[in-house]
Protein backbone atom coordinates (compact mmCIF):
# COMPACT_ATOMS: atom_id res chain seq x y z
CA UNK A 1 0.00 0.00 0.00
CA UNK A 2 1.55 2.97 -0.88
CA UNK A 3 2.06 5.80 1.61
CA UNK A 4 1.05 9.45 0.78
CA UNK A 5 2.02 12.48 2.29
CA UNK A 6 1.21 16.36 1.45
CA UNK A 7 3.50 19.07 2.90
CA UNK A 8 2.29 22.76 2.83
CA UNK A 9 4.86 24.96 3.16
CA UNK A 10 3.63 27.80 4.78
CA UNK A 11 6.09 31.46 4.51
CA UNK A 12 5.14 35.46 5.77
CA UNK A 13 8.64 36.83 4.76
CA UNK A 14 10.81 36.23 1.65
CA UNK A 15 13.77 33.75 2.07
CA UNK A 16 17.07 35.76 2.89
CA UNK A 17 19.77 34.54 0.39
CA UNK A 18 22.84 33.51 1.48
CA UNK A 19 26.03 31.51 0.25
CA UNK A 20 25.26 28.58 2.28
CA UNK A 21 28.45 26.30 4.40
CA UNK A 22 29.83 23.37 1.67
CA UNK A 23 28.25 19.84 2.92
CA UNK A 24 30.52 18.32 5.51
CA UNK A 25 31.65 14.89 3.83
CA UNK A 26 34.44 13.71 1.66
CA UNK A 27 35.07 14.71 -2.04
CA UNK A 28 37.52 12.28 -2.85
CA UNK A 29 39.50 12.63 -6.61
CA UNK A 30 39.98 8.95 -7.26
CA UNK A 31 43.68 8.30 -9.07
CA UNK A 32 44.88 11.30 -8.17
CA UNK A 33 48.09 12.27 -6.06
CA UNK A 34 47.68 15.16 -4.78
CA UNK A 35 44.84 17.66 -3.17
CA UNK A 36 43.13 20.09 -5.43
CA UNK A 37 40.57 22.85 -4.92
CA UNK A 38 37.75 23.13 -7.17
CA UNK A 39 35.06 25.73 -7.10
CA UNK A 40 36.70 26.32 -3.59
CA UNK A 41 35.97 22.89 -2.27
CA UNK A 42 38.75 20.43 -2.01
CA UNK A 43 38.92 17.73 -3.78
CA UNK A 44 41.42 14.80 -1.72
CA UNK A 45 43.64 12.36 -3.51
CA UNK A 46 41.83 8.69 -2.51
CA UNK A 47 45.47 7.07 -1.21
CA UNK A 48 43.87 6.97 2.43
CA UNK A 49 41.01 5.45 1.57
CA UNK A 50 41.69 2.11 -0.53
CA UNK A 51 44.41 -0.21 -0.62
CA UNK A 52 44.58 -2.03 -4.17
CA UNK A 53 44.49 -0.54 -7.73
CA UNK A 54 46.23 1.48 -10.44
CA UNK A 55 46.10 5.11 -10.61
CA UNK A 56 46.10 6.64 -14.32
CA UNK A 57 45.37 9.43 -16.00
CA UNK A 58 42.98 10.34 -18.99
CA UNK A 59 44.50 11.73 -21.92
CA UNK A 60 41.93 13.51 -23.22
CA UNK A 61 42.19 17.67 -23.43
CA UNK A 62 39.50 19.99 -21.86
CA UNK A 63 38.22 17.63 -18.98
CA UNK A 64 36.70 18.84 -15.97
CA UNK A 65 39.87 17.85 -12.88
CA UNK A 66 38.00 15.36 -11.15
CA UNK A 67 37.66 13.64 -14.79
CA UNK A 68 41.45 13.63 -15.76
CA UNK A 69 42.12 10.78 -13.65
CA UNK A 70 40.45 7.43 -12.34
CA UNK A 71 41.72 4.16 -10.26
CA UNK A 72 41.17 1.04 -12.15
CA UNK A 73 41.24 -2.23 -10.61
CA UNK A 74 42.56 -5.57 -12.08
CA UNK A 75 39.93 -8.22 -13.41
CA UNK A 76 40.55 -11.33 -11.67
CA UNK A 77 39.82 -14.92 -12.59
CA UNK A 78 37.55 -15.33 -10.08
CA UNK A 79 33.80 -13.97 -11.82
CA UNK A 80 32.75 -12.41 -7.95
CA UNK A 81 35.61 -10.10 -6.40
CA UNK A 82 35.07 -6.20 -4.95
CA UNK A 83 37.25 -3.25 -4.49
CA UNK A 84 36.38 -1.02 -1.66
CA UNK A 85 36.85 2.61 -0.82
CA UNK A 86 36.02 2.58 3.25
CA UNK A 87 35.43 6.07 4.01
CA UNK A 88 35.61 7.29 7.88
CA UNK A 89 31.67 8.47 8.99
CA UNK A 90 29.40 9.68 11.84
CA UNK A 91 27.51 6.31 12.76
CA UNK A 92 23.79 6.92 12.22
CA UNK A 93 24.17 10.21 9.86
CA UNK A 94 22.41 10.03 6.34
CA UNK A 95 24.62 10.27 3.41
CA UNK A 96 24.31 11.62 0.03
CA UNK A 97 26.58 8.84 -1.96
CA UNK A 98 28.06 10.16 -5.15
CA UNK A 99 29.95 7.96 -8.10
CA UNK A 100 31.33 9.28 -10.86
CA UNK A 101 32.90 7.29 -13.85
CA UNK A 102 34.37 8.63 -17.09
CA UNK A 103 36.31 5.74 -18.88
CA UNK A 104 38.63 7.90 -21.07
CA UNK A 105 40.21 4.59 -22.81
CA UNK A 106 41.97 3.10 -20.05
CA UNK A 107 41.70 -0.22 -20.90
CA UNK A 108 42.45 0.02 -24.65
CA UNK A 109 39.33 -1.20 -25.54
CA UNK A 110 36.72 1.12 -27.44
CA UNK A 111 33.66 0.22 -24.84
CA UNK A 112 33.87 1.03 -20.93
CA UNK A 113 33.22 -2.30 -18.94
CA UNK A 114 29.75 -2.75 -17.24
CA UNK A 115 30.35 -4.15 -13.64
CA UNK A 116 28.28 -3.73 -10.25
CA UNK A 117 29.00 -0.78 -7.19
CA UNK A 118 28.01 -2.08 -3.54
CA UNK A 119 27.65 0.32 -1.17
CA UNK A 120 28.83 -1.26 2.51
CA UNK A 121 27.15 -5.03 2.17
CA UNK A 122 24.52 -4.26 -0.85
CA UNK A 123 24.64 -4.18 -3.93
CA UNK A 124 23.57 -0.89 -5.51
CA UNK A 125 23.40 -0.95 -8.93
CA UNK A 126 25.13 -2.30 -12.48
CA UNK A 127 27.00 0.41 -13.56
CA UNK A 128 26.72 0.86 -17.11
CA UNK A 129 28.58 3.75 -19.05
CA UNK A 130 28.37 2.55 -22.34
CA UNK A 131 25.83 5.41 -23.62
CA UNK A 132 26.83 8.09 -21.90
CA UNK A 133 30.59 7.68 -23.21
CA UNK A 134 29.63 7.10 -26.81
CA UNK A 135 28.21 10.93 -26.30
CA UNK A 136 31.00 12.00 -24.96
CA UNK A 137 29.57 12.66 -21.17
CA UNK A 138 30.66 10.81 -18.20
CA UNK A 139 27.75 9.23 -15.58
CA UNK A 140 27.20 9.66 -12.14
CA UNK A 141 24.79 7.77 -9.58
CA UNK A 142 23.57 8.73 -6.43
CA UNK A 143 21.52 7.29 -3.57
CA UNK A 144 20.64 7.85 0.25
CA UNK A 145 22.19 5.91 2.71
CA UNK A 146 22.79 5.79 6.61
CA UNK A 147 25.77 4.99 8.32
CA UNK A 148 25.84 2.05 10.29
CA UNK A 149 29.51 1.95 11.34
CA UNK A 150 31.91 4.71 11.60
CA UNK A 151 33.31 4.01 8.54
CA UNK A 152 31.24 3.00 5.16
CA UNK A 153 32.50 1.68 1.78
CA UNK A 154 31.79 2.14 -0.99
CA UNK A 155 32.60 -0.65 -3.75
CA UNK A 156 33.18 -1.56 -7.87
CA UNK A 157 32.66 -4.97 -7.96
CA UNK A 158 33.54 -7.31 -11.31
CA UNK A 159 30.78 -9.60 -12.24
CA UNK A 160 30.04 -11.72 -15.45
CA UNK A 161 29.26 -9.53 -17.36
CA UNK A 162 32.83 -7.59 -16.85
CA UNK A 163 35.34 -7.97 -19.78
CA UNK A 164 37.74 -5.23 -18.87
CA UNK A 165 39.39 -3.86 -15.89
CA UNK A 166 36.70 -1.60 -13.71
CA UNK A 167 37.22 1.66 -12.49
CA UNK A 168 36.08 4.85 -10.76
CA UNK A 169 36.70 8.64 -11.47
CA UNK A 170 35.39 10.36 -8.58
CA UNK A 171 33.56 9.54 -4.85
CA UNK A 172 31.41 11.85 -2.70
CA UNK A 173 30.00 11.20 0.82
CA UNK A 174 27.96 13.97 2.15
CA UNK A 175 25.79 14.16 4.86
CA UNK A 176 22.33 15.62 4.46
CA UNK A 177 19.93 16.80 6.90
CA UNK A 178 17.94 15.01 9.47
CA UNK A 179 14.19 15.68 7.74
CA UNK A 180 15.65 15.10 4.27
CA UNK A 181 13.57 11.87 3.15
CA UNK A 182 12.96 11.37 6.73
CA UNK A 183 10.02 9.06 5.69
CA UNK A 184 11.88 6.41 4.14
CA UNK A 185 13.06 3.07 6.23
CA UNK A 186 16.53 3.66 6.49
CA UNK A 187 16.93 1.01 9.08
CA UNK A 188 15.95 -1.53 6.07
CA UNK A 189 16.36 0.42 2.97
CA UNK A 190 18.71 3.04 1.14
CA UNK A 191 17.09 4.98 -2.16
CA UNK A 192 18.78 4.81 -5.35
CA UNK A 193 17.99 8.01 -7.55
CA UNK A 194 16.57 7.05 -10.97
CA UNK A 195 15.57 11.05 -11.90
CA UNK A 196 15.74 14.31 -10.38
CA UNK A 197 14.64 17.12 -12.74
CA UNK A 198 13.62 20.96 -12.60
CA UNK A 199 10.65 21.12 -14.53
CA UNK A 200 10.72 23.85 -17.45
CA UNK A 201 14.34 24.76 -17.17
CA UNK A 202 16.88 25.43 -19.56
CA UNK A 203 19.59 25.77 -17.84
CA UNK A 204 22.76 23.99 -16.09
CA UNK A 205 22.70 21.65 -13.62
CA UNK A 206 21.07 22.98 -10.53
CA UNK A 207 23.59 22.18 -7.41
CA UNK A 208 25.89 23.47 -5.00
CA UNK A 209 25.68 26.34 -3.61
CA UNK A 210 21.89 26.49 -4.93
CA UNK A 211 21.69 22.62 -3.21
CA UNK A 212 23.08 23.21 -0.04
CA UNK A 213 23.82 19.27 0.19
CA UNK A 214 24.81 19.36 -3.40
CA UNK A 215 22.39 17.06 -5.01
CA UNK A 216 22.08 17.56 -8.99
CA UNK A 217 18.33 18.83 -10.70
CA UNK A 218 18.63 18.23 -14.07
CA UNK A 219 16.57 20.29 -16.47
CA UNK A 220 14.04 19.03 -18.24
CA UNK A 221 11.27 20.20 -20.75
CA UNK A 222 8.54 18.83 -23.16
CA UNK A 223 5.74 19.88 -24.96
CA UNK A 224 4.11 21.63 -22.53
CA UNK A 225 4.34 25.71 -22.19
CA UNK A 226 7.14 26.14 -19.31
CA UNK A 227 6.51 29.64 -17.21
CA UNK A 228 9.49 31.37 -15.96
CA UNK A 229 8.93 33.69 -13.11
CA UNK A 230 11.45 34.95 -9.67
CA UNK A 231 9.09 34.32 -6.37
CA UNK A 232 9.96 34.24 -2.58
CA UNK A 233 9.30 29.91 -2.08
CA UNK A 234 10.98 29.22 1.04
CA UNK A 235 12.35 25.64 0.98
CA UNK A 236 13.13 25.75 4.97
CA UNK A 237 9.68 24.27 5.26
CA UNK A 238 10.31 21.19 3.32
CA UNK A 239 10.83 18.41 4.36
CA UNK A 240 13.55 17.44 1.90
CA UNK A 241 15.24 21.20 1.56
CA UNK A 242 14.71 21.39 -2.10
CA UNK A 243 16.50 24.55 -3.56
CA UNK A 244 14.80 27.88 -4.11
CA UNK A 245 15.58 27.56 -7.59
CA UNK A 246 14.24 25.23 -8.50
CA UNK A 247 10.69 26.86 -8.17
CA UNK A 248 11.93 29.41 -10.66
CA UNK A 249 10.37 27.68 -13.60
CA UNK A 250 7.34 25.51 -14.17
CA UNK A 251 5.49 23.33 -16.82
CA UNK A 252 2.23 24.33 -16.74
CA UNK A 253 -1.44 23.80 -18.76
CA UNK A 254 -4.71 25.77 -19.32
CA UNK A 255 -6.47 22.35 -18.88
CA UNK A 256 -5.00 18.91 -18.58
CA UNK A 257 -1.80 18.04 -18.34
CA UNK A 258 -0.05 14.26 -19.53
CA UNK A 259 3.91 14.35 -18.08
CA UNK A 260 6.00 11.30 -19.22
CA UNK A 261 8.36 11.29 -16.63
CA UNK A 262 10.75 9.78 -15.70
CA UNK A 263 12.04 9.77 -18.96
CA UNK A 264 12.85 6.03 -19.48
CA UNK A 265 11.20 2.74 -18.56
CA UNK A 266 11.68 1.84 -15.27
CA UNK A 267 12.22 -1.54 -14.05
CA UNK A 268 9.24 -3.66 -11.67
CA UNK A 269 9.94 -2.28 -7.96
CA UNK A 270 8.58 -0.19 -5.93
CA UNK A 271 9.70 3.70 -5.54
CA UNK A 272 10.06 6.88 -3.36
CA UNK A 273 8.60 9.86 -5.55
CA UNK A 274 8.47 13.57 -4.53
CA UNK A 275 6.50 16.13 -6.39
CA UNK A 276 7.13 20.05 -6.00
CA UNK A 277 4.83 22.98 -6.87
CA UNK A 278 4.70 26.46 -6.05
CA UNK A 279 1.97 28.88 -7.58
CA UNK A 280 3.77 31.36 -10.09
CA UNK A 281 1.44 34.14 -8.36
CA UNK A 282 0.36 35.54 -11.92
CA UNK A 283 -3.54 34.16 -11.75
CA UNK A 284 -6.00 36.85 -10.92
CA UNK A 285 -6.70 37.85 -7.70
CA UNK A 286 -9.08 35.36 -6.20
CA UNK A 287 -8.42 32.28 -8.33
CA UNK A 288 -7.62 29.31 -6.57
CA UNK A 289 -5.26 26.43 -8.14
CA UNK A 290 -6.11 23.24 -7.57
CA UNK A 291 -5.29 19.69 -8.99
CA UNK A 292 -5.54 16.15 -9.00
CA UNK A 293 -2.91 13.83 -9.74
CA UNK A 294 -2.93 10.15 -10.93
CA UNK A 295 0.32 7.87 -11.88
CA UNK A 296 -0.43 5.40 -14.57
CA UNK A 297 -3.64 5.81 -13.91
CA UNK A 298 -4.00 5.28 -10.41
CA UNK A 299 -5.33 8.13 -8.05
CA UNK A 300 -1.61 9.88 -6.63
CA UNK A 301 -3.25 12.92 -5.05
CA UNK A 302 -6.74 14.25 -4.89
CA UNK A 303 -7.28 18.20 -4.23
CA UNK A 304 -4.14 19.90 -3.99
CA UNK A 305 -4.30 23.42 -3.59
CA UNK A 306 -0.99 24.63 -4.92
CA UNK A 307 -0.17 28.03 -3.12
CA UNK A 308 2.81 30.55 -4.23
CA UNK A 309 4.05 29.09 -0.48
CA UNK A 310 4.98 25.39 -2.13
CA UNK A 311 3.56 22.31 -1.81
CA UNK A 312 5.32 18.70 -2.24
CA UNK A 313 3.29 15.16 -2.43
CA UNK A 314 5.81 12.44 -1.85
CA UNK A 315 4.98 8.45 -1.98
CA UNK A 316 7.58 6.20 -0.06
CA UNK A 317 6.37 2.88 -1.52
CA UNK A 318 4.99 3.26 -4.84
CA UNK A 319 4.76 0.26 -7.45
CA UNK A 320 6.30 1.50 -10.91
CA UNK A 321 6.95 -0.71 -14.23
CA UNK A 322 8.06 0.51 -17.74
CA UNK A 323 7.01 4.14 -18.75
CA UNK A 324 5.38 6.09 -16.08
CA UNK A 325 2.63 8.87 -17.10
CA UNK A 326 1.71 11.53 -14.69
CA UNK A 327 -1.74 13.71 -15.63
CA UNK A 328 -2.26 16.69 -13.79
CA UNK A 329 -6.07 17.51 -14.01
CA UNK A 330 -7.40 21.02 -12.78
CA UNK A 331 -9.64 19.66 -9.98
CA UNK A 332 -13.67 20.61 -9.34
CA UNK A 333 -13.75 24.46 -8.91
CA UNK A 334 -10.32 25.54 -10.13
CA UNK A 335 -10.06 28.54 -12.12
CA UNK A 336 -6.81 27.78 -13.60
CA UNK A 337 -5.05 24.72 -15.09
CA UNK A 338 -2.01 22.72 -13.35
CA UNK A 339 1.45 23.34 -13.18
CA UNK A 340 4.75 21.30 -11.70
CA UNK A 341 8.13 22.78 -10.70
CA UNK A 342 10.03 19.45 -10.03
CA UNK A 343 10.11 15.98 -9.30
CA UNK A 344 12.58 13.26 -8.05
CA UNK A 345 11.86 9.88 -8.09
CA UNK A 346 14.54 6.85 -6.09
CA UNK A 347 14.10 3.20 -6.58
CA UNK A 348 14.01 1.47 -2.76
CA UNK A 349 16.76 -1.00 -2.27
CA UNK A 350 16.74 -3.58 0.43
CA UNK A 351 19.75 -3.72 2.01
CA UNK A 352 21.95 -6.87 2.58
CA UNK A 353 23.02 -8.16 5.54
CA UNK A 354 26.39 -6.92 7.41
CA UNK A 355 28.70 -9.09 9.42
CA UNK A 356 29.16 -8.60 13.12
CA UNK A 357 31.20 -5.56 14.26
CA UNK A 358 33.36 -7.71 16.60
CA UNK A 359 33.80 -9.93 13.50
CA UNK A 360 35.01 -7.61 10.95
CA UNK A 361 37.27 -5.54 13.30
CA UNK A 362 38.72 -8.80 14.57
CA UNK A 363 39.50 -9.74 10.65
CA UNK A 364 41.15 -6.42 10.10
CA UNK A 365 43.52 -6.35 12.61
CA UNK A 366 44.40 -9.90 11.53
CA UNK A 367 44.29 -8.93 7.94
CA UNK A 368 47.02 -5.53 8.70
CA UNK A 369 49.14 -8.20 10.67
CA UNK A 370 49.74 -9.58 6.89
CA UNK A 371 51.35 -8.95 3.98
CA UNK A 372 50.24 -9.86 0.27
CA UNK A 373 46.43 -10.70 1.11
CA UNK A 374 43.79 -11.26 -1.72
CA UNK A 375 43.20 -7.75 -3.20
CA UNK A 376 39.34 -7.66 -1.95
CA UNK A 377 39.69 -7.71 1.58
CA UNK A 378 37.93 -4.14 2.00
CA UNK A 379 34.94 -3.82 2.90
CA UNK A 380 32.51 -6.28 4.48
CA UNK A 381 33.74 -9.51 4.79
CA UNK A 382 30.68 -11.23 3.91
CA UNK A 383 28.24 -9.26 2.26
CA UNK A 384 27.40 -8.95 -0.32
CA UNK A 385 27.27 -12.69 -0.36
CA UNK A 386 28.87 -13.51 -3.41
CA UNK A 387 31.21 -10.91 -2.92
CA UNK A 388 32.58 -12.24 0.39
CA UNK A 389 36.05 -12.45 0.71
CA UNK A 390 38.56 -14.56 -0.61
CA UNK A 391 38.92 -17.50 1.86
CA UNK A 392 36.37 -16.36 3.76
CA UNK A 393 33.12 -18.63 4.88
CA UNK A 394 30.44 -16.94 6.60
CA UNK A 395 27.30 -18.46 8.52
CA UNK A 396 23.57 -18.12 7.73
CA UNK A 397 21.54 -15.47 9.76
CA UNK A 398 20.43 -14.34 12.55
CA UNK A 399 23.73 -13.00 13.38
CA UNK A 400 26.80 -13.48 10.51
CA UNK A 401 29.77 -14.64 12.01
CA UNK A 402 33.02 -15.80 10.08
CA UNK A 403 33.44 -19.82 10.42
CA UNK A 404 36.39 -20.70 7.93
CA UNK A 405 39.57 -18.75 6.89
CA UNK A 406 40.66 -21.11 4.12
CA UNK A 407 44.14 -19.17 2.66
CA UNK A 408 46.43 -22.30 2.60
CA UNK A 409 49.03 -21.55 -0.83
CA UNK A 410 48.10 -17.31 -0.89
CA UNK A 411 51.80 -16.70 -0.86
CA UNK A 412 50.92 -14.81 2.81
CA UNK A 413 53.81 -13.38 4.92
CA UNK A 414 54.13 -11.63 8.31
CA UNK A 415 52.25 -12.55 11.65
CA UNK A 416 49.27 -14.43 12.85
CA UNK A 417 47.67 -11.83 14.76
CA UNK A 418 46.32 -13.05 18.48
CA UNK A 419 43.42 -11.05 17.37
CA UNK A 420 42.60 -14.31 15.41
CA UNK A 421 41.38 -16.02 18.60
CA UNK A 422 38.62 -13.05 18.87
CA UNK A 423 36.73 -14.80 15.95
CA UNK A 424 34.81 -17.05 18.38
CA UNK A 425 32.83 -18.72 15.50
CA UNK A 426 35.59 -19.85 13.56
CA UNK A 427 35.33 -23.82 12.72
CA UNK A 428 38.38 -23.96 10.41
CA UNK A 429 41.49 -22.51 9.97
CA UNK A 430 43.74 -22.80 6.84
CA UNK A 431 46.77 -20.98 6.59
CA UNK A 432 49.33 -23.82 5.16
CA UNK A 433 51.95 -23.39 2.72
CA UNK A 434 52.84 -19.63 2.98
CA UNK A 435 55.59 -17.65 4.69
CA UNK A 436 53.93 -16.76 7.84
CA UNK A 437 56.28 -16.55 10.93
CA UNK A 438 56.12 -15.54 14.88
CA UNK A 439 54.56 -17.54 17.72
CA UNK A 440 51.31 -19.14 17.32
CA UNK A 441 48.75 -17.34 18.96
CA UNK A 442 46.66 -18.86 22.19
CA UNK A 443 43.86 -20.05 20.08
CA UNK A 444 41.54 -21.27 23.44
CA UNK A 445 38.82 -19.21 23.39
CA UNK A 446 38.33 -20.70 19.77
CA UNK A 447 35.95 -23.69 21.45
CA UNK A 448 34.44 -24.67 18.66
CA UNK A 449 37.53 -25.00 16.39
CA UNK A 450 37.57 -28.29 14.54
CA UNK A 451 40.92 -28.06 11.83
CA UNK A 452 44.23 -25.66 12.25
CA UNK A 453 46.41 -25.86 9.28
CA UNK A 454 49.71 -24.47 9.93
CA UNK A 455 52.12 -26.53 7.92
CA UNK A 456 54.79 -25.02 5.75
CA UNK A 457 55.20 -21.27 7.05
CA UNK A 458 57.92 -20.36 9.54
CA UNK A 459 56.30 -20.07 12.44
CA UNK A 460 59.06 -20.43 15.41
CA UNK A 461 58.42 -20.91 19.54
CA UNK A 462 56.77 -23.12 21.13
CA UNK A 463 53.11 -24.73 20.22
CA UNK A 464 50.81 -23.16 22.67
CA UNK A 465 49.45 -26.10 25.40
CA UNK A 466 46.31 -24.68 25.43
CA UNK A 467 45.29 -26.07 22.00
CA UNK A 468 44.31 -29.10 23.46
CA UNK A 469 41.80 -27.57 25.78
CA UNK A 470 39.98 -27.14 22.37
CA UNK A 471 37.70 -29.75 22.70
CA UNK A 472 36.60 -30.62 19.18
CA UNK A 473 40.03 -29.98 17.92
CA UNK A 474 40.53 -33.27 15.26
CA UNK A 475 43.22 -32.01 12.72
CA UNK A 476 46.39 -30.03 13.93
CA UNK A 477 49.03 -29.77 11.05
CA UNK A 478 52.25 -28.06 11.88
CA UNK A 479 54.40 -29.48 10.39
CA UNK A 480 57.73 -28.40 8.24
CA UNK A 481 58.20 -24.44 10.54
CA UNK A 482 60.68 -23.50 12.80
CA UNK A 483 58.56 -24.75 15.67
CA UNK A 484 61.09 -25.68 19.18
CA UNK A 485 60.08 -27.27 22.64
CA UNK A 486 58.12 -30.55 23.35
CA UNK A 487 55.24 -31.41 21.76
CA UNK A 488 52.49 -30.64 24.82
CA UNK A 489 51.15 -33.69 26.39
CA UNK A 490 47.64 -32.31 26.19
CA UNK A 491 47.97 -32.79 22.43
CA UNK A 492 49.81 -35.97 22.02
CA UNK A 493 46.88 -37.99 24.19
CA UNK A 494 44.18 -35.82 22.95
CA UNK A 495 41.71 -38.63 21.66
CA UNK A 496 40.33 -38.67 18.00
CA UNK A 497 43.30 -35.93 17.28
CA UNK A 498 44.99 -35.87 13.51
CA UNK A 499 48.14 -34.48 14.59
CA UNK A 500 51.09 -33.88 12.32
CA UNK A 501 54.22 -32.28 13.74
CA UNK A 502 57.31 -33.37 11.73
CA UNK A 503 59.47 -33.12 9.74
CA UNK A 504 60.92 -29.45 9.30
CA UNK A 505 60.41 -28.81 13.45
CA UNK A 506 62.94 -28.63 16.48
CA UNK A 507 61.05 -30.57 18.95
CA UNK A 508 62.81 -31.38 21.83
CA UNK A 509 62.64 -35.36 22.75
CA UNK A 510 60.81 -35.72 26.37
CA UNK A 511 62.69 -36.04 29.00
CA UNK A 512 63.60 -39.69 30.29
CA UNK A 513 62.18 -41.10 33.22
CA UNK A 514 64.44 -40.44 36.46
CA UNK A 515 66.27 -44.14 36.97
CA UNK A 516 64.79 -46.36 39.86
Amino acid sequence: MAFLSLLIVLSLFAAVHCQPSPPKGFLIDCGATVPSVIDNRQWLPDGNYVSVGVPKTVSIPGLLPTLSTLRSFPLLANAHRKFCYVVPAYRGAKYLVRTTYFYGGVNGVDSPPVFDQIVDGTVWSVVNTTDDYANGMSSYYEGVFVAKTKTMSVCVAQNTYTKSDPFISALELLILGDSVYNSTDFVNYGLSLVARHTFGYGGPIIKFPDDQFDRYWEPFGDSNPTIQSIRNVSASGFWNLPPEKIFDTALMSKQTMELQWPPGPLLNDTYYIALYFADNGNASQGSSRVLNITVNGIEYYRNLKVTPFGAVVFATKWPLSGQTKIILTPAAGSDVGPLINAGEIFGLLSLGGRTITRDVIALERVRNNLQNTPLDWSGDPCFPREYSWTGVSCSDAPQIRIVALNLSSMGLSGSLSPSIAKLTALTDIWFGNNNLSGPIPDLSPLRILQTLHLEVNQFSGEVPPSLGNITGLRELFIENNNLTGQIPDSLKTKPGLNLKTSPGNNFLLPSPPPAA
